[in-house]
């Protein structure tokens, strides 16, 4: 197999420097309505700040892939005195919760860098430098690139198994004809 370069990007979190202000969670669900910038439902974030108010626990978490089960995942951990939990810094979508789901449809959301743009809004709009972007290139086997599940299959899996075949398809058809 050939290597071929892909730009990695990426974005940091020192959950030190947050201070809870949540305006990535605004800013990141403003860019994402439909047209963008007019509305604001930061149940439809890429990011969420994952809170602990008594213990002063501020921690962004974006969205990652999708998964179809729940994880074992119930690990406690202690950093400078702060506990965290596994699950509440997770970054997929996953059955057992509703975080990083549309609320509308149930379709799971994922960070995508907001495409398009030169850094994410997210990184923009954060007051403290919470959030720093980052772009990278590594080299990666081309069938790598080539067997990777795209946002659209993963979206139409889970209205599949929330409606079924036969309901999604007949939208889909009535859809194509307007």
């Amino acid at each position: 197999m050939a290597k071929i370069k892909r730009k990695v990007r990426t974005i940091t979190v020192d959950a030190d420097k947050c201070n809870g202000c949540r305006t990535c969670e605004i800013m990141c669900s403003a860019f994402h309505a439909v047209p963008p910038y007019s509305s604001n439902n930061p149940a439809r974030s890429r990011i969420q700040v994952i809170t602990n108010r008594l213990e002063d626990i501020w921690m962004p978490v974006f969205a990652g892939e999708y998964t179809e089960s729940e994880c074992m995942g119930r690990n406690k951990y202690i950093i400078d005195g702060k506990e965290y939990n596994e699950c509440d810094s997770c970054r997929a979508a996953c059955p057992s919760r509703d975080l990083f789901k549309e609320p509308d449809s149930g379709l799971p959301l994922k960070c995508d860098m907001c495409d398009g743009e030169d850094e994410p809004v997210c990184v923009k709009w954060c007051l403290v430098d919470a959030l720093v972007y980052e772009e990278r290139e590594e080299e990666v086997e081309e069938k790598d690139i080539q067997t990777t599940v795209t946002e659209m299959e993963v979206g139409l899996e889970s209205l599949v198994r929330k409606h079924g075949f036969d309901k999604v398809m007949d939208t889909v058809a009535r859809m194509s004809k307007k």
